[in-house]
């Protein structure tokens, strides 16, 4: 064989051998990976895949117990507001009658024949005093017609126990025609009602009883008042 048939032989050869290895080496980005590169971790499909819990899907759901609810559940309680009554002090006040009361007749002017009428609250309670007394003389029918005007209810005297309360007799003149003297007088108390009363008696030695002359005042809370009507 010639030396220039050899020479192509050997160059075929050559050729072939390099398509070989070039079919069957790695590829450009297999090389620039390098034979130490990691392999891809797989990838999870999101259909087959855990879900991840949000913030809404929380397995405990914790209530904060509002201002009113005690920390066992149960409701605070009430205080509890004490209401004052509101009735009028005086409602069992009743009016004042003999029963509740002592009285005494003194002189208060020897040239009339005034008398100071007292009474005092002997019980343990007070009681209302009304209007006028009701004085009758001894013996003699009738009575002393009131003089000047009672307070009214609302005005009238509260009579504590111990207390006293005044009213003004007023003498008549002596005439000499149909009067006529007493050593005595009885007083009952204005109730405003029926009430039943012992009539309680004083000594009033020469009162001297004119018809339609006479006559007493309001009960007043001092003897000065009583007698300058």
């Amino acid at each position: 064989m010639s030396t220039t048939v050899r020479r192509a032989t050997l160059a075929t050869a050559a050729l072939s051998a390099a398509l070989v290895l070039t079919a069957c080496g790695p590829s450009g980005d297999d090389a620039a990976g390098g034979a130490g590169a990691t392999p891809a971790s797989p990838t999870t499909s999101a259909s087959t895949g855990p879900a991840t819990p949000t913030e809404s899907s929380s397995p405990t759901v914790t209530t904060t117990p509002s201002e009113s609810t005690s920390p066992t559940g149960t409701a605070a309680p009430t205080a509890t507001k004490t209401v004052k009554p509101t009735t009028d002090p005086d409602y069992d006040v009743f009016p004042c009658s003999t029963f509740d009361l002592t009285f005494s007749a003194s002189l208060a002017e020897k040239t009339t024949g005034s008398y100071l009428l007292k009474i005092t609250n002997k019980t343990a309670k007070p009681c209302r005093v009304l209007g006028h007394p009701i004085v009758t003389f001894g013996s003699l029918g009738g009575s002393a017609i009131q003089r000047g005007t009672a307070p009214s209810l609302e005005d009238s005297i509260r009579l504590e126990p111990g207390a006293s309360a005044y009213a003004g007799l007023m003498g008549g003149p002596h005439t000499g025609k149909a009067g006529a003297t007493v050593d005595s007088i009885a007083m009952t108390m204005d109730t405003e009602s029926d009430l039943a009363q012992k009539p309680l008696k004083a000594s009033t030695p020469g009162l001297y009883v004119a018809p339609d002359k006479n006559s007493v005042t309001a009960w007043m809370d001092n003897a000065e008042d009583a007698l300058s009507l």
